[in-house]
């Protein structure tokens, strides 16, 4: 460890510890991390900490630069990171947003119940396995053509559901309503449109996942019953994000933003955080062609709902409608947008990069559908495919302090080679079958890669959350089913 982070982090709270903008002469700001005690000794062992730091020296940065509990070592920005930064002033950083642009997640419900799950299974497990396409650069049987492609770019969630899949009010319940404004095709480089023809409609590899969970507890009646959902209910969780067109179009504009940085004469204590001025021309190309692979993103995750509401159709013989298979919510974890906050007791419109961190806006915000305006925006957070998955409600103190914003999921404590070295296929399916958890993995390095044992305690990274007061629990979701790239 180079440096004693013990020593440096400043206890503001019982979940919130504080880098002084004294800790080092560059930073802009100081640096916040929403933490428990019992997950610090995880923050040690990288060098996300550094990271914070370093986000602390970007231009225009505003109030803080952020840690959400899940924090880990990242490209540029850890993940867990957030920052805002000044549309006038600032800066912002393919970095700060990351390769899997739009990588986010969607929950639909079922009207059916633990025990209907139960006695099917495995033919679930293998019937969903066989209609969603996973895996390392897997290729879907959903095919748009060139000129439709532009339209996903532009149009997200909502093109997908004109096209006939999905159900009509699916955007309604979408982040940005599954479509991003500003947005941009011609801003997408030919080389992403290449890679993007071919995947709409498929999972991917990587921590991206299918599990079919039931409700285990509640712990919030009315917004349990505001969200459609009660004990022992089955819900379908789909994690994925904008594939090779968002990997892509964020390895172009890194490549053109360390050129920017320079010409802008932005000094970068890190190369990982190229960028340039919000409103050059690059920040705002880049920022048109993040949007477009946002909107990619939205309209993938559609099409997985659409193949899952199919899957369960085949199995149980009756329409998706039948089934209750209608969206909840569908929210982004890694992207940059356009928000007002409040800055030094003044609303300001900023660009707040969230790497790796949830949006969580609170009750009555404008921005959440109208159906959970008493409640706030629900707030979806993974755990891994042994332990449990997390609906959440934002606050109005999330919006203060984080900028609306808190953790994505349970966070990697360790790495995906450390993974490899440290479990066996053997020990992890012998664990989830224990739990009696149908697994189903395009790869028999995901099943190592993404083993319970290299993910934090996602309950404990909710705790910290709800200890610093960004969020409340509505109800907590155990996996039966998963399905693994």
């Amino acid at each position: 460890m180079k440096d004693n982070w013990r020593d440096v982090l400043k206890r503001e709270s019982d979940c919130k510890y504080v880098i002084p903008k004294s800790y080092r002469q560059d930073m802009r700001v100081p640096g916040v991390i929403i933490i428990s005690e019992k997950l610090m000794p995880a923050m040690y062992e990288d060098d996300a900490t550094m990271q914070v730091v370093n986000v602390a020296t970007l231009p225009g940065i505003l109030k803080y630069s952020l840690a959400m509990p899940d924090i880990h070592y990242g490209y540029g920005f850890p993940i867990g990171g957030v920052a805002a930064t000044s549309l006038t002033e600032g800066v912002i950083s393919p970095g700060g947003v990351g390769f899997d642009i739009n990588c986010g997640v969607r929950l639909l419900r079922t009207n059916m119940n633990r025990e209907d799950i139960t006695q099917r299974s495995d033919k679930i497990c293998n019937t969903m396995f066989s209609v969603v396409p996973c895996g390392v650069g897997s290729k879907g049987d959903i095919r748009v053509g060139e000129t439709n492609l532009k339209k996903v770019l532009e149009e997200g969630a909502r093109y997908a559901v004109r096209s006939g899949f999905g159900w009509e009010d699916d955007p309604e319940f979408c982040e940005e309503e599954g479509a991003m404004a500003g947005a941009d095709a011609s801003a997408v480089s030919r080389r992403a449109i290449e890679r993007g023809l071919p995947q709409l409609g498929t999972l991917g590899s990587g921590n991206h996942f299918l599990e079919v969970q039931y409700v285990e507890e509640i712990y919030d009646e009315e917004a349990a019953r505001k969200i459609g959902l009660a004990k022992d209910q089955v819900t379908v969780m789909i994690h994925s994000g904008s594939r090779g067109l968002g990997h892509q179009v964020c390895q172009d504009f890194i490549n053109i933003m360390k050129t920017a940085s320079d010409r802008y004469n932005i000094h970068l204590v890190d190369r990982q955080l190229a960028c340039a001025p919000i409103d050059s021309p690059e920040g705002k190309k880049y920022f048109a062609a993040m949007a477009a692979a946002a909107n990619y993103a939205w309209a993938n995750r559609q099409y997985l709902a659409h193949l899952t509401r199919e899957a369960f159709m085949r199995v149980f013989r009756v329409d998706s409608h039948q089934l209750g298979m209608s969206q909840i919510y569908d929210v982004a974890h890694n992207i940059a947008k356009m928000e007002e906050h409040d800055i030094d007791g003044k609303r300001q419109r900023v660009c707040v990069h969230r790497k790796g961190a949830t949006r969580a806006f609170p009750a009555h915000h404008p921005q959440i559908p109208k159906k959970y305006s008493a409640i706030g925006q629900p707030v979806l957070v993974p755990g891994d495919m042994g332990r449990a998955s997390y609906v959440l409600r934002g606050t109005e103190r999330a919006m203060t302090e984080t900028f609306g914003s808190i953790c994505h999921g349970a966070g990697r404590l360790k790495s995906r080679t450390a993974a490899k070295a440290d479990f066996t296929h053997e020990a992890v399916l012998k664990d989830l079958e224990s739990k009696g958890i149908c697994l189903k993995a395009a790869d028999r390095r995901a099943i190592l890669e993404e083993a319970p044992q290299a993910y934090k305690d996602v309950s404990l990274v909710v705790e910290s959350c709800v200890c610093a007061g960004i969020a409340t629990k509505v109800l907590k979701l155990r996996p039966m089913i998963v399905i693994k790239g």
